[in-house]
């Protein structure tokens, strides 16, 4: 398997690579109820890996949009208003992603949302809000739950977070894809890759085990609320080198995974609906059918939900709801017997993915290792039972948070796609392209047989890759991608035609060379790839054209005669050095070489300087891609995109504002309610405030309580601060002398503690440090006497002083001037011994005179020796210069 490119993962072992402000990534795991993020944060004092908690404190946070009021509400506040205006809390949007009108408006009808709905220009599901005709699309309102996850992020890691992780569902089509990047975009947020459930779960499974002495296939079965599957993964060990060193490194591949996009939680859920739905209807009487009352059926699936949660652990359960329908309320039971009888079909269902990978793998069940249960569905025990029944196991493996483990995966591979951070603990992760694709070729003179349409990716086919194609062709064609095969398609998508492109610019490149001696026909090579994310794409395309022509090039043998002349240029050189006969001879024989030479030149004057010879060159020419797919596969055009980010920025502009505005007018309510209690508690108050300034300050608390409870309902944030400044500036001055009838009193008795303390720390440095200059012991001592006499002047000014005034002095005064005598005396503290000075020895006369000769004679010596030498340079330049002159005089000659 060391063949495998695989990526590198690693957990807990972090070490920077960049400062730790930049080095934080987080990951979403956006289902159909709910969204989880986890963060990657280097801070110190944080743990690396860990998953972030909404404004309610939970872990998961409903993945809902609102518009109320003016007002636009996401998790946790809009699932607050889900029972009350089921028509204004949308749900269920990732699933709604580039799904038809038709299919989108059978899932909203099976989950009895009644949302006012529309189809767009693509052929898809829109929505319109009753708060204010606004129009959005499901990219849309993804996009506000992403923008909402993103803030859940940076408010865990403090600091400001763009690159993201986002798992998908297996099952999840071309289409849905981009439109999941699209709303990251709009969001805010730069998708470093999606990632499949099942590699999440696999990547959190394998990050802390060695698979080196044993390999090992792992089943992951996920049912969430809508949908479920189940994954087979090989996980195994390669050898690989690290620093030179041999290192076997984990690895996981996805081998097969196998769907029910119809099957989960929800539709549990939906049987107990039902069921109580009929009990009501039964109860009141009349004909009347709670089913077409949207508000009551939202009631009852909020209570449904708790119901099932409860029957996960209990034999029986009740349900309550108060005023279902016109004041009526309704309370009924049921056993997990009926809950299971009720299901019955789901069960036989649930084991289908099972099957189906087991049957394509060839593996039997005692070749699986473990099956790894993941999702909140898979907390039912009649699931967990007849899962048991099928794999003849006693207990399923639950090793994994059902949760968490996908988001935490998925971090994981974020923090290994990140700049910021380098992981140490490795695991290669290799997964699969979940449908197969083809291409098919449509143009002029193109004939439709099997080479016009080709499987261009097979199914589990590594990703990312890249792939080629080739096609003899000398004119303009289209060129379509499509799913493999019309029964295996996305869920809701009813056609398998992915993109169409139209190729141009063939046809001008064939007929610009068409004159050319052509040596094969031409031909179009068209690059495609599929990216980390699992999406498919035509990069570019290239007309190659391959011509044989005659062209003109220097003759080889004008190039062998030139270097003959060369050669005899040199020869006569070399003979200038010989004696004066040898001269003579050297001129004779100089003259019939340059006869020759002139000889040879006439020569190839004569004679053509190039000479043809045949050639191939190839040239390739880019071609033009243009996107011609049309409806809700089509990807969203750049106005579209633009309008909706400027919308998405109005309505986040709105929410700060409404959010700030809500802080202030708390901050308010709670300064007014607070000082309110002071006041009657406290006895110190009357210490530090006159009566008439209490009874004033009351009024102004009393006036503007009363305008927060009137005319404050609906001020803005502006108003709030206003008010809360101006009662302030009231408090404040009484309050700060509230605290200084404390704090000052204390500060002073720090500061005598330190003066007497500063006495004992002299008399140490008199009997220690000895060395210490006495003229900066003095001027501490004197600092010390001068913060004395200050303290006493201003405690005696102080006790001259009202309460209801402005003291004398404030505690920060005094901690000011102590820290300031503490730094004079920690600066002489640091001053270091002294070290002692070393007298070197004296020497004799009888050495001293015998060094001196010495030295003498040593520079007498070295004076011979540069005298030498430089009579040698001499005598060598000297040497040189004849040298040059008589080469000089040859030359002449």
């Amino acid at each position: 398997m060391a063949s495998l490119k695989v990526a590198l993962l690693a957990l807990f072992s972090v070490a920077l690579m960049f400062s730790p402000s930049q080095s934080a990534v987080f990951s979403v795991d956006l289902g159909s109820e709910s969204v989880k993020v986890a963060v990657v944060n280097l801070k110190p004092g944080q743990s690396p890996i860990c998953v972030a908690i909404n404004e309610m404190s939970k872990r998961k946070s409903p993945a809902l949009v609102s518009f109320h009021d003016g007002d636009r509400l996401l998790g946790e506040e809009a699932a607050g208003l889900a029972a009350r205006y089921p028509q204004k809390v949308y749900s269920q949007m990732r699933d709604l992603i580039a799904k038809p009108y038709a299919s989108g408006q059978r899932i909203l009808n099976s989950m009895y949302l009644p949302f006012q709905t529309k189809e767009d220009s693509r052929g898809g599901v829109s929505f319109q809000s009753e708060n204010d005709d606004a129009v959005y699309s499901p990219e849309e309102l993804v996009a506000m739950v992403l923008g909402y996850a993103a803030n859940l992020a940076e408010f865990h890691a403090k600091i400001p977070i763009k690159d993201a992780v986002i798992a998908v569902p297996p099952h999840m089509g071309q289409a849905e894809r981009r439109g999941l990047l699209a709303a990251a975009q709009l969001a805010g947020i730069k998708v470093l890759s999606l990632i499949n459930e099942h590699s999440g779960a696999a990547l959190q499974y394998g990050i802390d085990k060695d698979f080196s002495n044993e390999s090992r296939h792992v089943i992951f079965y996920d049912m969430g609320a809508s949908s479920s599957y189940a994954a087979l993964v090989y996980f195994s060990a390669y050898k690989g080198k690290e620093y030179e060193k041999s290192v076997s490194v984990n690895q996981f591949q996805v081998k097969d995974v196998r769907w029910n996009p119809e099957l989960g939680g929800q539709h549990m859920e939906l049987r107990l609906v039902e069921y109580f739905a009929d009990q009501f209807n039964a109860h009141v009487g009349g004909g009347i059918d709670v089913r077409k009352f949207p508000k009551a059926m939202a009631k009852l699936k909020k209570q449904v939900k708790r119901t099932k949660e409860i029957l996960s652990a209990n034999t029986a359960a009740p349900i309550s709801v108060e005023s279902l329908l016109d004041d009526v309320d309704f309370r009924s039971t049921i056993t997990r017997e009926k809950f299971e009888e009720l299901c019955e079909d789901i069960w036989e269902k649930s084991l289908l993915p099972v099957k189906e990978v087991l049957e394509h793998s060839g593996l039997s069940l005692e070749q699986i290792y473990a099956v790894e249960l993941i999702g909140g569905a898979t907390r039912v025990p009649k699931l967990q039972a007849k899962l048991q029944e099928f794999l003849g196991r006693k207990e399923l493996d639950r090793h994994l948070d059902a949760d968490e483990a996908i988001v935490l995966g998925a971090a994981l591979h974020a923090a290994n796609l990140s700049d910021g951070i380098k992981l140490n603990r490795k695991l290669g992760m290799v997964d699969g392209s979940l449908y197969g694709f083809v291409v098919e070729l449509n143009g002029p003179d193109l004939l439709k047989d099997e080479s016009s349409r080709q499987i261009l990716v097979p199914r589990m086919k590594k990703v990312p890759s890249k792939m080629f194609r080739s096609v003899n062709h000398n004119k303009d064609f289209e060129v379509s991608l499509a799913y493999e095969s019309d029964n295996y398609l996305p869920p809701g998508v009813t056609s398998p035609e992915i993109a169409q492109y139209q190729i141009s610019g063939l046809t001008d490149a064939s007929q610009k060379y068409s004159s050319r001696n052509l040596s094969s026909p031409i031909k179009a090579n068209i690059h495609f790839s599929l990216s980390r994310s699992g999406i498919l794409s035509l990069d570019r395309a290239d007309a190659v054209i391959e011509i044989t022509e005659w062209v003109e090039v220097p003759r080889k043998n004008l190039t062998i005669e030139n270097s003959t002349i060369s050669s005899n240029v040199s020869a006569e050189s070399a003979a200038g050095n010989s004696t004066e006969e040898n001269n003579e001879s050297v001129q004779t024989d100089s003259g019939v070489n340059k006869a020759s030479n002139i000889s040879a030149e006439e020569q190839a004057a004569t004679e053509p300087a190039t000479e043809k010879k045949l050639k191939r060159q190839t040239f390739r020419v880019p071609l033009k891609i243009v996107e011609k797919i049309t409806g809700f596969g089509m990807s969203l055009s750049q106005d579209f995109l633009a309008e909706a980010k400027r919308k998405l920025q109005v309505l986040d502009q709105k929410d700060a504002d409404r959010k700030r505005t809500a802080e202030l007018k708390n901050n308010l309510e709670g300064y007014i309610y607070t000082t309110k209690e002071k006041i009657e508690t406290l006895e110190e108050f009357e210490k530090v405030s006159t009566s008439e300034e209490r009874q004033s300050f009351i009024e102004k608390l009393d006036q503007v309580q009363d305008w927060l409870y009137t005319d404050g309902e609906d001020a803005n944030a502006t108003e709030f601060q206003e008010h809360l400044d101006q009662l302030k500036a009231v408090g404040d001055p009484i309050f700060f002398r509230l605290k200084e009838l404390t704090t000052r009193p204390a500060a002073v008795e720090h500061a005598h503690k330190y003066i007497d303390e500063l006495k004992q720390i002299v008399q140490e440095w008199k009997a220690k440090k000895p060395w210490l200059p006495q003229e900066r012991v003095d001027e501490v001592i004197k600092s010390s006497e001068k913060l004395k006499n200050w303290l006493d002047e201003k405690e005696a000014e102080q006790k001259k002083t009202s309460g209801f005034s402005k003291p004398a002095f404030t505690s920060e005064e005094v901690y000011l001037k102590v820290l300031d005598l503490q730094t004079k005396v920690a600066s002489i503290n640091r001053i270091p011994k002294p070290k002692p000075k070393v007298q070197k020895p004296v020497k004799n006369e009888t050495e001293s005179s015998s060094a001196q000769n010495t030295e003498t004679s040593d520079s007498n010596s070295a004076d011979s020796s540069s005298s030498s030498d430089s009579s040698a340079n001499s005598s060598e330049g000297t040497s040189k210069e004849t040298v040059t002159e008589q080469s000089e005089g040859h030359d002449e000659l």
